[in-house]
This record gives structure tokens, sequence and C-alpha cells, in this order.
């Protein structure tokens, strides 16, 4: 993650209460208190961050999003994603974000 800020963490995948929702991973929530003292300013809409993840042998480029109600970023999990790393609902993963 040539060039980018590196940040790990574990923890749980959740699922949006919508009929099929999305899957999501929460970041910490001092990690992300840090990243939004410090990146804020690379926010677009809605509090998007431009991001590359890794779980497992995956890594792609996506974004982060903040969620206010959570006080925290979002890193959504494509299926595609889920499926290659064979993730479901509550099951805690190790993450790296690039940002």
């Amino acid at each position: 993650m040539q060039g980018k800020i590196k940040y790990e963490f574990t923890a749980k995948t959740w699922q949006h209460s919508l009929p099929n929702g999305w899957y999501f991973v929460s970041l910490p929530i001092a990690m992300a208190k840090e990243i939004r003292e410090h990146l804020k300013w690379q926010e677009q809409g809605w509090g998007r961050l431009k991001a590359i993840a890794q779980i497992g042998t995956s890594k792609w480029e996506t974004a982060i999003w903040f969620d206010t109600k959570k006080n925290t970023y979002l890193l959504p999990l494509k299926a595609e994603i889920r499926k290659k790393e064979k993730l479901e609902a509550d099951k805690t993963i190790k993450v790296i974000i690039g940002i």
C-alpha cells in the first residue's frame, strides 16, 4: 500500500438491516477519530474517503464512509470479497486499510 497511511484492526462483520442489506465492518472509534482529525479534508460527499482495503488475500480499491450515528467509518464488503474470503455476519476478521 504505497504512499498510503496504513491502519490495521480486527472487527466483526455485520449486515445492514434491510433485506439483502450490504455487509460492513466498522472501524474502531478511536481509529476513526484519528483518521477524521488528520484526513477529513480529503473526504468527498457524505463522508466518503477513498481507501485500499485488504482482508485475507483479497485487496481492492474502495472507500470508507463516515456514519454519524455510529460515530465511525464503515467499510462496505462487496459480495465478491465476501465470497472469496468466506465472510458472513458476525465473523471477526483482520482488516488492513490504506488511506
